[in-house]
């Protein structure tokens, strides 16, 4: 479900121009209504007729469910013949998402011949055999997955109070009607108690808040009275425009919020900074409730969804929205923003280098440090999103469909150190600036090489629990070898 959340619209028509046919009209329709399932089952009754178009279209409703395997097949049958820059990152991204690497790299190459200078493909040149690195960097956390899941409907986006309120969205409803992208039934918010055991109550609809549309996910201050989250625009009068070549309503993700009064949800209001136009959802709010963060395509933004952030003025009025910029937003995708007490904002992007589709990654707002994917076992080749933690419990949780199917899993913290390695002549002591420092794994396989700086000195960081070995290399001298305990 959380490419509903990726789109940023519930009933957007495609973005580029249908080849229309005969043959195809009543699954092009299907598609525009986000009806991927349904879309693909129509396509494949003409896949046999040799047409790119075909195969294009089939390919994309397999990417808009995330069924990398089909999606790959007739990614390789549409890219027979030319197609748009965005078709062959598509494909690269569900080939990573199989374990593919190369081929991976080989269709990222025809992306980047074609769009040079598009920050992924840049970033790609400069460092195109990047996931060696990434797989054995310091691992950040441990992951469950959670029990309160249900095995067969999608949850996701999941966030802890500090009065043990978890609060997550769901498709668990089974009352509700299906939706056409993936034939789940219609999001609704859930909340449930978390225990001092790390066990949950069980889930409760939060029947103040859903509606018959989809609802979630969800943020609240940190006093837990008051909530911001995603909904459709359909809520509200007449906020929708028409197709009426495909007899769509066009609605969009809007941002409400809500305030609890003895107990209960109320006072729902949709925020002024919604529009019609574009969408704006799946909010967080920092641990002061003074700024809030949210995803949308609204114009100004670096391309596809952006993060943005906007004062909390009360009363529901807020300033100007400001874009995060490059420093978080990319030409893809970036979503899930979560802002922690400390200032550390945790996001998802399938616009940067990863395992795959969507991977999570953190950036120190008050620091300004570069955005860091935070490695396995969070991320995985499938999607993985919608990073949540809590500074005082100090637990995070996330969502990913590496099972099949949108599933809630915790994050537990462990221990990392910082080796800190000095180069020196042997003989005088004199630091070797540009030595060439290497660190190996367990099996001695290089996990990275560093050049040493004017003092001689390297910084790696390492997991507390695994072996590494240094290996240190410079002209003239010989090579010298050691382990870290």
């Amino acid at each position: 479900m959380k490419n509903l959340y990726i789109s940023l619209s519930f009933m957007l028509a495609a973005q580029f121009a249908m080849a229309q046919n005969k043959d195809t009209e009543k699954a092009d329709r299907l598609y525009a209504r986000m009806e991927y399932v349904d879309a693909a089952s129509e396509y494949l009754k003409v896949s046999g007729k040799n047409d790119p178009y075909v195969y294009r279209q089939l390919a994309e409703s397999y990417y808009n469910v995330f069924n990398s395997k089909e999606a790959v097949k007739w990614y390789g049958k549409a890219t027979q013949s030319n197609q748009d820059a965005e078709i062959y990152y598509h494909y690269a991204q569900m080939l990573k998402a199989e374990g593919k690497y190369e081929e991976a790299n080989t269709q990222m190459q025809k992306f980047a011949s074609l769009k040079p200078n598009d920050e992924r493909a840049i970033a790609f040149k400069q460092d195109p055999n990047y996931l060696p690195k990434l797989r054995n960097q310091t691992k950040m956390f441990d992951e469950k997955k959670l029990d309160i899941n249900d095995e067969k409907y999608s949850s996701f986006g999941a966030v802890l109070t500090d009065d043990n309120n978890f609060y997550f969205t769901s498709a668990r409803n089974t009352a509700r009607k299906t939706y056409g992208a993936n034939e789940q039934p219609y999001l609704d918010m859930y909340t449930a108690t978390y225990n001092a055991d790390g066990t949950f109550s069980e889930p409760t609809p939060i029947s103040d808040i859903n509606t018959k549309w989809h609802d979630g996910p969800a943020a609240v201050t940190a006093d837990g009275n008051t909530m911001y989250f995603s909904g459709e625009s359909f809520k509200e009068s007449k906020q929708f425009e028409r197709d009426k070549d495909n007899n769509l309503k066009l609605g969009q993700i809007y941002l409400f919020k809500a305030t609890k009064t003895d107990g209960k949800w109320g006072n729902i209001q949709p925020l002024p900074l919604n529009d019609k136009t574009y969408s704006t959802g799946n909010p967080a709010i920092s641990a002061d409730g003074k700024t809030l963060y949210f995803v949308s395509n609204r114009p100004g933004g670096q391309g596809g969804n952006d993060i943005w952030k906007v004062e909390v003025k009360g009363n529901n009025t807020y300033g100007e929205p400001q874009n995060l910029g490059d420093k978080v937003n990319t030409p893809g995708n970036d979503n899930f923003p979560y802002i922690t007490t400390e200032g550390k904002l945790y996001f998802s992007s399938d616009g940067r280098k990863g395992f795959g589709a969507l991977d999570i990654f953190v950036i120190d707002l008050a620091k300004g440090t570069e955005a860091r994917n935070v490695g396995l076992p969070v991320n995985s080749g499938q999607d993985d999103f919608a990073f949540s933690f809590n500074d005082n419990k100090q637990i995070g949780f996330f969502s990913s469909n590496r099972s099949g199917v949108d599933q809630l899993y915790s994050a537990t913290p462990i221990c990392g150190v910082e080796a800190i390695v000095m180069v020196r002549d042997a003989n005088t002591g004199k630091p070797l600036a540009g030595a060439k420092v290497a660190i190996l794994d367990e099996r001695n396989n290089v996990i990275e090489t560093r050049t040493a700086d004017a003092g001689g000195k390297v910084t790696y960081s390492i997991d507390c629990d695994r072996a590494y070995t240094i290996q240190a290399s410079m002209p003239k001298y010989e090579q010298n070898t050691f382990p870290i305990a």
